[in-house]
């Protein structure tokens, strides 16, 4: 079975990329547009990877990545944090909340395409 992915954007332009790009890439590609409903595809389908957004309503992707890493059923989930926010501020920010991975805007989708793999080959 395929890895599945959970693309966390509010900018659809971006949703429909990612969500193409994986899935050329043959994974499982499911999307949420804001932090609240991230949290609750994350519960649900226990994804493989979250590339996450970190500023999006309701709950920005710093707030999603401490729920998901205090909560215990869901605190080993792979979350690559994707992001126009790299300061280096931002960037510490974001791993010291527990993202595993972070990329800034705009990326090189080989690049992206590359970390993706890499991250799920460590999962196992």
């Amino acid at each position: 079975m395929n890895p599945t992915l959970l693309i966390v954007d509010d900018e659809p332009n971006i949703l429909l990329s990612l969500e193409f790009l994986m899935k050329r890439e043959g994974y499982q590609v499911h999307l949420a547009r804001d932090g609240v409903e991230a949290l609750e595809a994350i519960a649900a389908l226990r994804p493989d990877l979250v590339l996450l957004d970190v500023m999006m309503p309701r709950k920005t992707g710093f707030e999603v990545c401490q729920e998901v890493r205090a909560d215990e059923a869901l605190k080993a989930t792979r979350i690559l944090m994707l992001t126009a926010k790299g300061r280096d501020t931002d960037v510490a920010k974001g791993l010291a909340l527990g993202a595993d991975a972070y990329m800034t805007k705009p990326f090189s989708t080989k690049e992206l395409v590359e970390k993706v793999r890499q991250m799920l080959l460590s999962n196992r």
